[in-house]
């Protein structure tokens, strides 16, 4: 029993017969902390439960919680790899009661799963306690049977947990294992206690003050526990080893990446396997849960992650992406237990095949730009700090790299300049930094959410309905009513006015009682369930407690169905299209269009758009009915309904239903199955016309479709016929006739461009006056045709040079054109048989400094500069001149 799948199903089942729900792992992703990055605890889904803004139907719950430590205040990232037990992601077990029982049931729980369940021999256990906590080192004599020696007071915040500056705290107590003499350290409050020899691996938090004030507590009323035990710490005693990176979850995932590479995790490579083997998780599940990489926010410290790991499958040796065939290994090992794993298999994959492509071409630029900010460089000087971090804040290019390209030339790194960049970067990070996800639901709409309970929605099927007003809100407060011209937000008992969620916008309408009339502006959904009218008065005074009916905008509704519908349907023939990795990374449902982002890595071809249109239209013809089923997430699922990855569903799911596939595995089966909360029309045919108008990127590995439907298909269609028309009248052609006659203007267009330009070259070179300065002439025996041409663009003056030294076979060239705001571009040529002589380097630049520029490179043969100042050609010629006759 020491497999770490084993060590989990054992921790939860052990939790389930003793009377907890088993709650599945939150996201991590936040959704109700602004203040985290990821989830990085275990009780951070339950926080609004521990500060009574939020009930369960239960009271005792126990998980195993996915937890990234990578960003922000948590960070691990830089240690991992070289560290016993230092890690990116990792699982925390915990327990939790929310005011059920308390430390003599924690204590007692703890002491029989770890003495029984996991045996653990008692005599190498000790635990510490908060020096205060005399209860809690009582309950452990009672339980345990420890003497003074094994009850460690601990007197500092070490042993004393808060939530914040205010709310919730408590002593906690934390359970150690004796790894034995041959282990360096002491016990914790020792001067050696942060040796191993003392292993923490469970902490404890009796959660029974509240925090007003610094230096004031009252105790709670219902008193919490909250636990948390690391899942790998816990293997790695079980299995008898120092290291996480030696546990059979990652024995597994290192040989996976000894048979990609070729090579042995043995030696100064190991740490790399082992960064790869923990990146990878982390990289894995933060796809899974919707996070992609990009340059800001969690997406940043995605590709931190992503790129760290690359970086070392490089060092091993990999030639090509390799890591994402290391992902079946990982969904062997933990898709059983995180399903969303499974699930996100395509994606993910997709995602970390895209990102190392992306990175090895970064690679590549990343040295071009540090041949060129070291160019000037010599042996015993240094990179300036600045630079070093741009090259990797910017580009992607790693410190290390930087440092190991510069060696071989015997330059170094400026490495306090490039720290003192890193943490005025990491300053302004923090600063910035105010939750990227969702905003924290206001208090305010817990507790109404807690008097009422959720809003009714009645919108799937009637857009009128009466109903009740339970609360009005003016600049944030409770109101008791609002009169004419207030602007308000209204929660009513039920509704038929959507709010804004999934992408689809809110309702707008009307809002009446007897006494008053209310224009509705927006709907959304705040704390958990209520809908949310923002509304303006129109008339008359509105009251709390007074029914009102509410009628939807219906014009507007039937748009924004047809549009959400339309989302569904292209969304599976653009995973028909282009491949299973596609999934929805965003959308917008407005009236007038709809917006779909999904992930893909390139951009779509016309003839992929069209594909799409076609098999999405091909669908609303057979104007096959909707249909929507309350299932289990689960049920869903196993009928293959597709899931948002990251979303947060509850223990029942809308799944929508529409049309019959026609082609492929979808032939003859259910064509579009997605969980949605969502308003669709009632049939496929109610879309009208579904017609894609635009296509573009969007972000790293993110695409965005924009459509049209119904009306607003027809009126797009008619706009573009209208101008067909307009260019046929224009051309005198017949509408079918404008594609061929524009081919031949185009090219007919080509023709004279060329020709044009051809006859300025010609009269360029042929329009000089017998006898002028600029035609050829000998200058200290050598020939020399300077020479300011008129009508011919800088890009035209190279091909010029060449037929001159044509002509001349042997001998030097110089010509300047200048453009219409008196800028001058120089070119100058010379013969094979002089270039040992002469370099057109050196003479162009000689003509630049004369036009009041500087400057100039090429080749000995052919050079080019430029100048400010084109009236001073003559004076440039003659420069030139002066410089052949020495």
């Amino acid at each position: 029993m020491s497999g770490v799948n084993e060590i989990r199903s054992t921790f939860l089942d052990y939790f389930r017969k003793n009377g907890h729900e088993i709650v599945s792992s939150s996201p991590l992703v936040p959704r109700n902390d602004p203040t985290l990055m990821f989830t990085n605890a275990g009780m951070v889904q339950f926080k609004n439960v521990f500060t009574g803004l939020e009930t369960r139907p239960y009271s005792t719950a126990s998980t195993s919680q996915k937890v990234v430590r990578a960003g922000g205040k948590h960070n691990d990232l830089d240690n991992v790899g070289y560290t016993a037990r230092h890690l990116t992601f990792f699982e925390m077990l915990g327990n939790f009661s929310f005011g059920d029982y308390f430390k003599e049931r924690a204590i007692e729980l703890a002491w029989n799963l770890v003495t029984k369940g996991f045996d653990l021999p008692k005599d190498r256990l000790l635990v510490t306690v908060y020096a205060d906590d005399e209860e809690a080192a009582t309950l452990w004599k009672k339980i345990a049977g420890f003497s003074d020696n094994k009850i460690i007071r601990i007197p500092t915040s070490d042993n004393f947990w808060q939530m914040g500056d205010t709310g919730p705290c408590g002593p906690c107590s934390e359970i150690f294992i004796d790894q034995g003499e041959h282990v360096w350290g002491g016990p914790p409050g020792s001067p050696e206690e942060d040796g191993d020899r003392f292993l923490e691996f469970w902490n404890l938090v009796f959660m029974q003050f509240e925090q007003t004030a610094p230096g004031e507590r009252t105790p709670l009323p219902r008193p919490s526990i909250d636990t948390g035990m690391g899942l790998e710490r816990m293997a790695c005693i079980l299995q008898g080893v120092s290291s996480v990176f030696e546990t059979d979850l990652f024995k597994a995932l290192i040989a996976a990446t000894e048979d990609v590479v070729g090579a042995k995790a043995e030696g100064e490579q190991a740490a790399s396997f082992r960064v790869i083997a923990d990146h990878l998780r982390s990289s894995a599940f933060l796809i899974a849960d919707g996070v992609l990489p990009s340059n800001e926010g969690r997406g940043y410290v995605l590709r931190r992650i992503m790129r760290r790991a690359m970086r070392h499958m490089q060092l091993l040796g990999a030639r090509e992406p390799l890591m994402y065939k290391l992902l079946p290994a990982l969904v062997g090992e933990m898709g059983r237990a995180y399903p969303e794993l499974t699930r996100a298999e395509a994606l993910v994959s997709e995602t970390l095949k895209l990102e190392e492509t992306k990175f090895r071409a970064t690679l590549a630029r990343g040295l071009s730009l540090l041949s060129e900010a070291t160019e000037t460089l010599d042996k015993g000087d240094s990179l300036d700090g600045e630079t070093a971090f741009k090259l990797y804040d910017t580009y992607g290019f790693p410190l290390d790299l930087t440092q190991d390209a510069l060696r071989a030339r015997g330059i170094g790194v400026d490495l306090t300049g490039f720290n003192d960049a890193m943490q005025r970067q990491k300053a302004e990070a923090r600063a910035n930094w105010a939750g990227s996800g969702e905003k924290a639901t206001e208090s305010v709409w817990f507790e109404l959410k807690e008097k009422f309970g959720a809003t009714e929605f009645l919108g799937y099927d009637t857009e009128s309905a009466e109903g009740v007003v339970q609360a009005i809100l003016r600049d944030g407060g409770v109101v008791g009513d609002a009169k004419a011209g207030d602007t308000v937000l209204v929660v009513v008992s039920q509704t038929p006015f959507y709010g804004e969620s999934g992408g689809q916008m809110g309702d707008t309408g009307i809002i009446s009682s007897d006494n008053a009339k209310l224009q509705v502006t927006d709907t959304t959904k705040k704390g958990e369930g209520l809908f949310v009218h923002a509304a303006t008065v129109l008339e008359g005074v509105l009251k709390t407690d007074e029914a009102v009916v509410l009628t939807v905008d219906h014009a507007r509704r039937s748009k924004l169905r047809a549009n959400h519908s339309a989302t569904h349907l292209l969304h599976e023939a653009l995973r028909e299209v282009l491949g299973t990795h596609v999934a929805q990374k965003g959308s917008l449902v407005a009236p007038e269009r709809l917006r779909f982002d999904v992930s893909h890595p390139k951009p779509m071809s016309v003839e992929e758009l069209q594909k799409v249109e076609e098999m999405a239209n091909a669908i609303i013809l057979q104007n096959a009915p909707v249909t929507t089923r309350l299932m289990s997430v689960d049920d869903a699922i196993a009928e293959g309904a597709m899931a948002l990855f990251g979303e947060k569903y509850g223990e029942e799911v809308r799944v929508v239903s529409m049309g019959t596939g026609l082609e492929g595995s979808k032939a003859g089966k259910p064509y579009s199955v997605e969980l949605c909360g969502g308003t669709h029309v009632g049939a496929t045919g109610d879309i009208g016309l579904v017609r894609i108008i635009g296509e573009s990127a969007v972000g790293s590995g993110v695409r965005r479709v924009e459509a049209v439907t119904g009306e607003g298909a027809r009126a797009y269609l008619a706009e573009q016929d209208e101008r067909v028309k307009s260019l046929a009248s224009m051309l005198k052609v017949q509408p079918a006739d404008v594609l061929p006659r524009v081919e031949a203007l185009v090219e007919e267009r080509r023709k004279l461009e060329k020709e044009l330009a051809e006859a300025r070259r010609k009269l360029a070179m042929g329009g000089a006056q017998s006898g002028s300065a600029s035609e050829v002439r000998e200058v200290a025996g050598i020939k020399y045709l300077g020479k300011a041409v008129s009508g011919v663009e800088a890009k035209d003056l190279k091909g010029l040079v060449d037929e001159a030294k044509a002509s001349l076979e042997s001998g030097i060239v110089l010509l300047i054109a200048v453009s219409e705001d008196g800028k001058a571009s120089a070119v100058t040529g010379v013969t094979a048989d002089l270039t040992d002589k002469f370099s057109a380097v050196d003479l162009v630049r000689i003509a630049a400094a004369a036009l009041g520029g500087k400057g100039g490179g090429g080749r000995p043969d052919m050079a080019q500069a430029g100048g400010p100042d084109g009236a001073k050609a003559a004076e440039a010629i003659e420069a030139v001149a002066a410089a052949l006759a020495g």
